[in-house]
């Protein structure tokens, strides 16, 4: 053995001999504190893998989301009173002059009929060929209509013509025969825009006028009935007169029709005047009506 080392070991064992052996208990709790710095060593190391771990995660998570954007702020509205400002003029502007009253329109068709100055004589019909009782003819001063009460019905016009007509029901009766009925056909220019008011005032005028004083005596009853759709605007006016006998006694009644159309300015009448006590057809009514309206079409057109 050297020098060297037999000194170390004399070193060692001096050292050793001046330190005094602890005793039992102090061994024990050395030994107990060195666990228990084990024990909070290994929980520290396995917080801090957890927490790694969770760490992690949210990284992987996050990056499968994509980035997050954080919420955008909300903007605060802070209401404050409208301060005052000057009142500005508003623009004027200049309506365009309109008429007081507007022309009438036909209810059916495209166009408005132009309003005509004269009344030829094709206005007027032609009666079905065999029906025909004696020859029409031209008239003045007859009445349009009937008195419905004295109502006032007179209108400036433009012109007005009346024909006369009479007609049988058919063709099976002789030459000799005396008429079924007759007719007074008025045909009526109206002043531009007006016509649709006179047709207000007469049906105005019937419905206020339900009974008066017939020409021939005793009561004349008078009503507006469901007159079709005819022209523009049509009105059929029933006249009830009792039915006198040569000694002035009545025996029923007799029954007369008016038929009223308007087509644009134009105004056509057809009152159903009979022939010795005879009623009103309705449907010899509504037939020459229909003739009468396309008389005045074709005329207008």
């Amino acid at each position: 053995m050297s020098r060297d080392v037999s000194d170390f070991y004399r070193s060692l064992a001096a050292d050793a001999d001046g330190r005094p052996l602890a005793g039992p208990d102090a061994l024990r709790r050395w030994a107990d504190r060195r666990a228990r710095v084990r024990a909070a060593g290994g929980s520290l190391v396995a917080v801090l893998l957890i927490a790694g771990a969770a760490t992690g995660t949210r990284l992987v998570l996050a990056d499968d989301r994509g980035p997050v954007t954080p919420p955008a702020a909300t903007p605060t509205v802070t209401a404050s009173p409208p301060s005052p400002s000057p009142a500005t003029p508003a623009p004027t502007t200049t309506a365009p002059a309109t008429p007081d009253r507007t022309p009438s329109a036909p209810a059916t068709g495209t166009r408005a009929p132009r309003t005509p100055t004269s009344i030829p004589d094709r206005a007027f019909f032609a009666q079905p060929a065999g029906l025909v009782a004696a020859p029409p003819y031209f008239t003045e001063g007859e009445p349009v209509l009937p008195e419905f009460c004295g109502a006032d019905l007179d209108e400036p016009v433009v012109q007005r013509r009346t024909r006369a007509l009479f007609y049988h029901l058919g063709t099976d009766r002789p030459e000799t025969a005396v008429p079924y009925g007759s007719y007074r056909h008025t045909i009526t220019i109206h002043r531009a825009g007006r016509a649709g008011d006179w047709m207000a005032d007469l049906r105005r005028a019937v419905r206020e006028c339900p009974e008066q004083e017939a020409a021939s005596g005793g009561v004349s009853r008078q009503r507006l009935l469901p007159g079709g759709a005819y022209g523009d605007e049509s009105l059929l006016i029933e006249l009830r007169t009792p039915a006198l006998t040569a000694g002035g006694t009545a025996e029923g009644e007799t029954v007369r029709l008016i038929r009223v159309v308007r087509i644009g300015d134009v105004v056509t009448v057809l009152w159903e005047i009979g022939w010795e006590g005879t009623s009103s057809d309705r449907a010899n009514v509504d037939d020459y009506s229909r003739r009468a309206v396309r008389a005045v079409a074709d005329w207008l057109d």
